[in-house]
């Protein structure tokens, strides 16, 4: 901004009140607090719907009196490193933050000029912070706001253009109308090309625009029969990656799919179904080839990892790895909550994807998909599925059979508190017995899941249902959150 254009922004500012993206300073220049400051303002300023916030030093911010300041932002240095630089890197993800510094009123102002956040909240040193009034708190200390950040900031990306101004022919050359009409809609596929159109329009997969379309990313990304067609999907097809053995070392297959997520799916699941192992089991002299993960447990891993994935993440999309003895499904983009409340919690980023992939029947409905995986591991007696938080990616992963003495102390303590969780969520709860059934472990053999419970206690996972309890045959066990 040229010198006018700060002045006129300035006149504007200093007429309204302190808010969730307006924050004015005379000194405080401690580099913690701007980086708290600079991460409050563009969440705050996502929340409430602005491009931009503000953080202005030299004015008085009771009174907005123009005070000055002595702060020069471009001059200070945090060790030998400059404070711009500084401040870019212990923000996440970094924002196009800008400094600015001249003269108004003959009083020497400096601003930060803080984009809104755009595609997730943003944190400073590993925390997201927002403005309540007139103070800068912890972003997590307000779940509904934080609620609120995400699905503002995340489901406009579904409704934004994958391609603009086409005519109706070329919106059924590049999308799969007829699948729209066989699994989404379930009606008659229309007569003519305008009533293709309108309920097109009407699921929001294209709207009109002068006389032409436009085809929303929701619409390419559900029903494309190529998403290479779509610049701003084209890196978010599925890829699929088989080794040999359990690393990297070799692979055996590597395919990038093509097909929208809505029309793709069941293929997609029939292709890993082909790739999967298996056993083969001779009973009653028949042979019987029978798989390694159950099915619907998969096929929920592979709806949540598209349903739940930061479509602004770049260069990278929903990746299935199969190992000889376990599945990755990684997802761009943190999770929104905690990996050890996938059972109990749901949150979509992806708010209207989510609704079509549920209407079509291709995932569970709301809240209920992790536990039908951890059901479905603890039925087909697999070691507890694990739910990890990367740096950039969410990750899930599915193993194969493991004798009980095979798992170590991990998978076993992750088997005690997810069947702690699947009990709490359907009004059970866990006992010493229950647990020994999960693992199948004899009755004579309790003490080995005891063992295990204590772990579980002291790792504060799991906790007794009722503290005061002197008896310990009897005692009921939650969930830590419970």
């Amino acid at each position: 901004m040229n010198e006018q254009e700060l002045h006129s922004l300035m006149l504007r500012l200093l007429t309204a009140k302190e808010n969730e993206f307006i924050e004015f300073k005379e000194n405080n220049t401690k580099p913690e607090e701007i980086g708290k400051r600079i991460s409050a303002l563009s969440n705050g300023a996502a929340l409430v719907g602005q491009q931009y916030g503000y953080l202005i030093f030299g004015i008085e911010d009771t009174s907005h009196k123009v005070v000055g300041t002595n702060f020069s932002p471009s001059t200070e240095k945090i060790g030998n490193e400059e404070l711009e630089m500084w401040l870019s890197r212990m923000l996440s993800p970094r924002i196009d933050f800008r400094m600015y510094e001249f003269v108004y009123q003959d009083k020497n102002i400096a601003m930060f000029h803080i984009p809104a956040a755009s595609s997730q909240p943003v944190n400073f040193q590993n925390n997201a912070y927002i403005r309540v009034g007139s103070i800068t708190k912890p972003l997590k200390d307000y779940p509904e706001k934080e609620r609120k950040l995400w699905q503002n900031s995340s489901s406009e990306f579904e409704k934004e253009m994958a391609l603009s101004s086409i005519s109706a022919a070329e919106v059924v050359s590049l999308l799969d109308t007829q699948s729209v009409f066989d699994m989404l809609l379930k009606i008659p596929y229309p007569t003519n090309q305008g009533g293709v159109i309108d309920k097109l329009i009407s699921e929001k997969f294209i709207e009109r625009s002068n006389g032409h379309f436009n085809i929303t990313n929701l619409g390419a990304l559900l029903f494309a029969k190529n998403i290479n067609s779509f610049s701003t999907i084209s890196r978010k097809t599925v890829r699929v990656v088989k080794y040999k053995g359990k690393g990297k070392f070799e692979t055996e297959k590597d395919i990038i799919g093509q097909l929208g997520y809505g029309n793709g799916f069941e293929r997609l699941l029939a292709y890993l179904s082909g790739l999967l192992p298996s056993n083969e089991i001779i009973g009653n002299a028949i042979r019987k080839e029978v798989l390694m993960y159950p099915p619907l447990a998969l096929r929920e891993l592979v709806a949540n990892a598209i349903i739940h994935q930061d479509f602004r993440e770049r260069g990278t999309s929903v990746l299935i790895e199969i190992y000889e003895d376990r599945i990755e499904i990684s997802n761009p983009g943190k999770p929104i909550i905690d990996p050890s409340r996938f059972i109990d919690e749901y949150q979509s980023r992806n708010e209207l994807l989510a609704s079509a992939m549920r209407r079509m029947g291709l995932c569970e409905e709301k809240g209920s998909g992790v536990d039908k995986v951890i059901q479905q591991a603890e039925f087909w007696q697999l070691p507890a599925p694990d739910f990890q938080a990367k740096e950039t990616h969410t990750k899930a992963i599915l193993y194969a059979h493991k004798e009980f003495n095979e798992m170590n102390k991990s998978d076993r303590i992750r088997a005690c508190y997810q069947h702690s969780a699947i009990m709490y969520v359907t009004n059970q709860r866990m006992t010493n017995q229950s647990l020994r059934d999960r693992f199948k472990v004899e009755e004579q053999n309790a003490a080995v899941v005891s063992r295990i419970i204590r772990d579980a206690l002291e790792v504060n996972m799991i906790k007794s249902e009722d503290p005061d309890s002197k008896s310990r045959k009897f005692v009921r066990y939650l969930p830590f959150w419970a």
